[in-house]
């Protein structure tokens, strides 16, 4: 299935079924607060993300908290959020060591989840965050 696929490909890491179910809350509590359109797609394009990590952690048993519409609409979203994301990080990594594999799919725009990225990945926080907010001017990212 391609979101499986979609999922190996990023890499992320697999954990707890607990820790999936409290993810999966915290995005549905984000959803709940979120305000606006493009804001409200983006959340539940975050709870879709959440859900199907957990399906490819394999947690079957999860039942997907939005209806077949908004679920759909949250992918369309989804993929292209992600993605960006991902390359966005891959390329922060290879200008800082041609060897390093940065993953990561969080809000590049945080710079306390740049940090907590750096120290993940064993790079130098300062020039890690300096160089993404450099490079945030002219890479195209979804909110």
């Amino acid at each position: 299935m391609l979101i499986q696929k979609w999922h190996s490909w990023l890499d992320m890491p697999k954990f707890c079924e607990q820790w999936h179910k409290d993810d999966i809350a915290d995005e549905l509590q984000e959803l709940k607060e979120a305000c606006g359109f493009f804001k409200r797609w983006s959340e539940k394009s975050d709870v879709v993300y959440t859900y199907t990590r957990a399906k490819w952690s394999g947690y079957k048993n999860f039942k997907c908290p939005l209806n077949f519409f908004e679920y759909i609409f949250g992918l369309l979203y989804m993929f292209p959020k992600y993605t960006l994301r991902f390359l966005f990080f891959l390329h922060v990594g290879k200008c800082i060591d041609k060897t390093k594999r940065v993953k990561g799919i969080r809000n590049p725009k945080k710079p306390k989840k740049l940090y907590e990225m750096a120290k993940e990945n064993k790079i130098d926080p300062e020039l890690f965050v300096k160089l993404c907010q450099k490079k945030l001017k002219y890479w195209p990212l979804l909110p």
